[in-house]
């Protein structure tokens, strides 16, 4: 592993205060490699850190709309401009001219440029103290859009930019202060980008999806949508959740709404056979049981899943090493 160190503590702490002066950055890489590395993985540093990334930003939204007056700091404004910068590049590559229906091969030209820019645009936005590490969390920013492969996008890549916000908090660029605006404003401007990459060069779902997959593409929307719902009377019972004017004058104030509305402007066909598992989740009681369940199913599902964590990265900051039981 490529590694470099973080300095020599003479220069002012403040925006790593959660890591030691002579922390070592290393570049991320694979660690899953078969079925039995598995068992490594959930008792892994990164599986805990992410799972309580994941569950802290939950809480911190809880019965929230988008609309909700929220701190916006410096950093979060940076990492928006930076997230705005690379929604502009898609008008730069439109769709080809291509014989077959799915995965346009200008997506590659586009994430190519992306990947081209990914160094000077983190440099853009974080201090000039923590450039040094640029060349781990870049990795995670990298594939947090899709393969260029197989033109293709899932949850694991919507993983990987969870992975990236997380990597801000644990060098300091973002503070707890920022946890609503980051789930509302970065997290949201990510998934709109996810969006209109997958409608403008027609992405396949990544991996196999059975009768349990929420959606094509996303899951943790759905997660943290359904806490902005939590003791929400204007959306209750959550069956209301299926109904065309709930979600017309909805959709810009709760994620869940959103994502629903998404699936009904690219699906065809009755919403029970296309999103079953939707279909099913609408006749649970209340959002505070379908955001438990949701956490629950995420990590069974995705998390607990070899052909999505054989694609994890880890490096220094989100560790596959042994979470310490004293931690």
């Amino acid at each position: 592993m490529a590694e470099c160190v973080i300095g020599d503590g003479s220069k002012k702490e403040t925006p790593r205060k959660t890591l030691p002066p002579n922390h070592r950055f290393l570049q991320p890489e694979r660690a899953v490699k078969n079925i039995t590395d598995m068992a490594i993985w959930e008792k892994s540093e990164a599986y805990m850190e992410y799972t309580g990334f994941i569950a802290t930003l939950n809480e911190a939204i809880k019965g929230k709309p988008l609309s909700v007056d929220c701190k916006i700091s410096d950093n979060v404004k940076k990492l928006l401009d930076m997230l705005e910068k690379i929604d502009r590049i898609i008008d730069d590559y439109p769709p080809v001219e291509q014989p077959q229906r799915f995965g346009n091969t200008a997506f590659r030209e586009w994430l190519g440029r992306v990947k081209h820019n990914t160094t000077d645009f983190l440099q853009d936005a974080l201090d000039p103290t923590l450039h040094v590490t640029v060349p781990e969390i870049k990795v995670y920013l990298e594939e947090s859009f899709g393969n260029a492969t197989r033109i293709d996008y899932g949850t694991g890549h919507e993983m990987s930019f969870i992975m990236f916000l997380c990597c801000l908090y644990k060098i300091g660029m973002l503070e707890a202060d920022d946890n609503v605006a980051t789930v509302f404003m970065i997290f949201n401007k990510y998934i709109q980008i996810a969006r209109r990459l997958q409608k403008t060069y027609r992405m396949e779902p990544a991996g196999s999806h059975g009768v349990w997959s929420l959606d094509d593409y996303q899951f943790v929307p759905f997660i943290w949508g359904s806490s902005q719902l939590v003791d929400q009377p204007k959306i209750y019972p959550p069956a209301k959740f299926l109904e065309e004017d709930i979600i017309d004058k909805y959709a810009d104030d709760y994620m869940f709404i959103s994502c629903i509305k998404y699936i009904k402007e690219v699906k065809k066909g009755p919403f029970a056979e296309h999103s079953n598992q939707l279909w099913s989740i609408s006749a649970v009681g209340s959002w505070t049981k379908i955001n438990q369940g949701l956490i629950k199913m995420y990590k069974k599902e995705v998390l607990a899943k070899f052909p999505v964590v054989q694609h994890v990265l880890f490096g220094s900051l989100l560790p596959i090493k042994r979470f310490p039981l004293n931690h």
